[in-house]
């Protein structure tokens, strides 16, 4: 890890699950971290910015280590109308596209540019393993990754750009959120046949991840995923287990797509995506949680 003493990491979407915990984690290391934020700035450590109309001041990124942009609305929320579609997004291009005309104005000075991406750039592939060299999906949210990391990538050629490719988090803030409710109330199941591998990560290691990504300069797309496959029903299982709920009421794909919407259902529920953390592994890094029911214990109290 580089000297704290000398170290700063600028953080955008600081507000959310992933942002606040990566700062905490920073913080508790000694590491400064300035936060944009929206609003008029309140302490030495803020920054105001206005990333739907374009402006950060350069020199707000002058001498970090790196930038870290998380923005953008919950793909969590449903349905996904055309209106909210349309905020998923330019939640996320707007504040990308900021920070990187400010990263590009900074030339040769400026810091390792790290942005959110998500697995949903990839395709529905049953049985192939995701490695972060195959190729884009065709859904809405593959199309609107493909659109995320372009405008990342406007940093310019001489740019560092790191990109994240997140599964979904393994927490109560996370993919878990709505499942809870059901396991609780008994109502949890397969949904579809269950058998499709859903890619994830715990918190800890995500944000151990970012941290290994940014202290070993890493550029060019990065899995955040799990080292170990696991399927909807093993995570469903999981959980059910870990509260002594049954997991039993399966929810048929039709009755979703009514609910939620083809997009959302395709994109988040019933695709079949095994992403596997390639550049990770290569590079060094070590998972807290190596299983998803390991990710499940840590945040569910039994």
């Amino acid at each position: 890890m580089a000297d704290a003493a000398a170290d700063r990491i600028v953080v955008a979407g600081a507000s959310g699950l992933i942002g606040r915990t990566l700062v905490d984690s920073l913080r508790a290391d000694g590491v400064a971290v300035t936060t944009l934020v929206r609003r008029p700035a309140e302490r030495p450590d803020e920054v105001s910015w206005n990333p739907t109309a374009r402006r950060l001041d350069p020199e707000v990124l002058a001498g970090a280590r790196a930038v870290v942009c998380l923005n953008g609305a919950s793909i969590g929320r449903f349905p996904w109308t055309a209106r909210y579609k349309h905020e998923l997004l330019w939640s996320r291009i707007q504040p990308t596209q900021t920070i990187a005309a400010a990263v590009r104005a900074l030339g040769a000075e400026a810091p390792h540019f790290v942005s959110a991406s998500a697995v949903g750039y990839y395709p529905s592939a049953p049985g192939v393993a995701l490695t972060e060299d195959a190729p884009r999906g065709d859904t809405f949210l593959a199309d609107l990754c493909g659109e995320w990391e372009s405008a990342a990538r406007a940093a310019g050629d001489a740019a560092r750009v790191a990109l994240l490719r997140t599964a979904p988090i393994v927490h109560p803030e996370g993919v878990l959120k709505p499942l809870l409710l059901l396991t609780r109330l008994g109502a949890a199941g397969p949904i579809g046949s269950g058998r499709q591998v859903w890619p994830w990560i715990s918190l800890d290691d995500e944000i151990r991840a970012i941290r290994h990504i940014i202290d070993g300069g890493l550029d060019g797309p990065v899995n955040l995923t799990g080292p170990q496959r696991a399927t909807a029903n093993d995570l469903g299982f999981a959980l059910a287990r870990r509260m002594n709920r049954p997991f039993v009421l399966r929810a048929p794909v039709w009755a979703i797509k009514t609910v939620l919407g083809a997009d959302a259902t395709e994109a988040l529920l019933t695709s079949d995506m095994d992403v596997v953390p390639e550049r990770l592994t290569t590079s060094g890094f070590a998972f807290t949680h190596d299983t998803v029911e390991e990710a499940v214990a840590a945040v569910v109290p039994a």
